[in-house]
């Protein structure tokens, strides 16, 4: 067995991991990165950029499905899905490439190639090859999907948004089981590309929302477009003549029995750490085997063991990744002067159409925090009539904005609706500036913008903050919510 040493080890080579290698590199350069499969983020190869290829295609179809309602008449949209899913393909293997000749930039003595397990505290396993002691150590090995164990009856039937990217054709029918983030997005974009999509959910959740106005009407809205039931009841899931088929009630309470051609599992993730062997370390593990972590230094309790990415099971999104590697990466380097690092204002966005954007402190923490005290108001507007959204036809939405009593602090919001993933990045900003509702409103609103609807939320607001004049029920120009 081959024996090495080494002050910090990383493993994993995904955003965090990356992020973790590099910043502990300006602190020692005895640094190894390990990872046990292909190089590449989740995010370049299965996640938010093939994702969002797809979204673009069914986007592209659906503005011409819009058109007429404009007065501008065309043919309908014929979808060639083997030209749609070249694309895809395409343009992700080139974003993978990007991440794949980075990796390759490093020193190759720093890479090695394999699964890590711990045997101890201070060293780990390489398969069958090397043992590595090292000093401190940062894991990074992301997350997987989760597929419940009822679903395998699917068989080859199943499968996961992983493996929508690699398809050649669109399929005729896809059952989606998971309304979060990852099933909203598919589903909708392969119902806009024909494809016959059923969304099931249980629940009545949808996307990450927590505030219930803005969730029911989520709810709402999407089952407009397609078949969306975010609390169903389905059984009696098997395979019959190689199609995937299950019984479901619907909506008007009757059993269905409906086949697909396949079954997509959006069920959540979990965190890659379970053939890790932790249990050999000393670490304070939770019931799911991940370790415990400050979220500011992302040690693992009083540990030189640090955890980054989805595999800390704490916030599992791209720039929050980033993040947590660099402060993963500082903090193993220069071990033990260990120090907080910069956790910017939580932001969320979902690229589905209407967007969903969350921002700060979501409802349920808000609650959860200030219970029945009063402490904070909720302002709302409706997108139905706000003038920009209604003249590019993208009106369909509605916002809750929250703020702190007395103070007039900012504290969060929740919406669905147009250009929401551009208002979430404004009102996270302002969040992170510590300001007050009455410092937004002197900020300037042009005319005509859907931004001018932020703004009646914030005047709605402020006139139960007590610090200004009830909105206006009607704007002079364009009608309400402006």
């Amino acid at each position: 067995m081959k024996q090495l040493e080494t002050d910090v080890i990383v493993i994993g080579a995904g955003t965090a991991g990356l992020s973790a290698y590099r910043n502990a590199k300006q602190f020692t350069p005895n640094v190894l990165m390990i990872e046990s499969g292909k190089y590449g983020t989740t995010c370049a190869r299965v996640g938010c950029m093939p994702s969002k290829l797809l979204i673009a295609a069914a986007e592209a179809a659906h503005h011409i499905e819009q058109a007429p309602q404009f007065g501008v008449m065309s043919e309908p949209a014929k979808i060639d899905g083997q030209a749609v899913m070249a694309r895809v393909r395409s343009e992700r293997d080139r974003f993978v490439g990007f991440v794949v000749d980075a990796v390759e930039e490093l020193p190759a003595e720093d890479r090695i190639i394999g699964h890590a397990k711990f045997l101890d505290d201070q060293r780990v396993q390489i398969d069958d090859h090397t043992v590595i002691t090292a000093k401190r150590f940062v894991v990074a090995t992301g997350s997987r999907p989760n597929i419940p164990k009822p679903f395998l009856a699917f068989g080859d039937r199943l499968i996961i948004n992983d493996d929508v990217f690699d398809w050649q054709d669109l399929p005729e029918s896809v059952a989606v089981f998971g309304p979060g983030v990852i099933g909203l997005e598919l589903g909708q974009a392969l119902h806009r590309l024909g494809v016959k999509v059923k969304l099931f959910g249980v629940g009545g959740n949808i996307g990450p929302l927590t505030d219930p106005v803005i969730r029911d009407y989520a709810n709402t809205v999407f089952a407009e477009e397609f078949y969306v039931d975010t609390d169903a009841k389905v059984s009696d899931m098997k395979v019959v003549d190689n199609k995937a088929q299950l019984t479901y009630i619907d909506k008007q309470g009757q059993a269905q029995t409906e086949q697909f051609d396949y079954v997509l599992a959006a069920t959540g993730r979990v965190p890659n750490v379970d053939l890790l062997g932790l249990e050999n370390t000393s670490l304070e593990l939770e019931d799911h085997g991940v370790p415990l972590a400050d979220p500011h230094t992302m040690q693992c309790g009083n540990s030189h063991i640090f955890i980054a990415g989805d595999a800390s099971d704490q916030i599992p999104l791209l720039h929050e990744a980033a993040d947590q590697g660099t402060i993963a990466g500082v903090n193993a380097g220069r071990y033990p002067d260990i120090r907080n690092g910069l956790r910017r204002t939580p932001i969320a966005a979902v690229f589905s159409d209407p967007q969903i954007g969350m921002v700060g402190d979501n409802y349920a923490q808000l609650t959860a925090n200030y219970g029945e005290c009063g402490c904070y108001e909720i302002g709302e507007v409706s997108f139905e009539n706000q003038g920009r959204s209604r003249v590019m036809l993208k009106n369909k939405g509605h916002m809750r904005v929250y703020a702190e009593q007395g103070t007039g602090l900012f504290l969060g919001a929740e919406f669905v609706g147009p250009a929401a993933e551009h208002i979430a990045h404004l009102l996270a900003w302002a969040i992170q500036n510590k300001m007050t509702v009455p410092q937004m409103l002197d900020m300037p609103y042009y005319h005509p913008v859907i931004e001018e609807g932020v703004r009646t939320a914030l005047r709605n607001v402020n006139a139960k903050l007590k610090f200004g004049p009830d909105i206006i029920k009607h704007c002079l120009e364009c009608g309400p919510g402006a």
